[in-house]
């Protein structure tokens, strides 16, 4: 079962540009201000930043659907013809992600809170 789509990840080259630029959209500081990810919270919304994303194969923005059970809900896509990018990996605080690609190319982003 999935909670929504709830978060979106860019990836970003020049990390304080494109804070400056969401800063500027979201009119909100961010949560999270790492060297290695920001986000923001906005209009229910998370919004991050990866300065890594380009280099890990991300092409553009992908947007996280939040399930309860990531690991049923990848292996479902994965038999539905999902091409997998991403397998499952704690990002930190027991917060789970994995990604595949459709058989369109477009990346869905799975995501699971602790």
């Amino acid at each position: 079962m999935t909670t929504g789509l709830k978060t979106i990840i860019y990836p970003v080259r020049d990390l304080g540009r494109a804070k400056a630029l969401f800063g500027a959209l979201l009119e909100v500081e961010p949560y999270a201000d790492e060297p290695y990810y920001v986000g923001y919270k906005a209009a229910g919304q998370d919004v991050g930043l990866d300065p890594n994303g380009h280099g890990r194969g991300m092409t553009g923005p992908v947007p996280y659907w939040h399930v309860e059970d990531i690991r049923g809900r990848l292996a479902a896509l994965l038999a539905a013809g999902a091409e997998l990018l991403q397998d499952v990996q704690d990002v930190g605080g027991g917060r789970l992600i994995a990604s595949v690609k459709d058989p369109d190319g477009n990346p869905v982003g799975l995501l699971q809170d602790a």
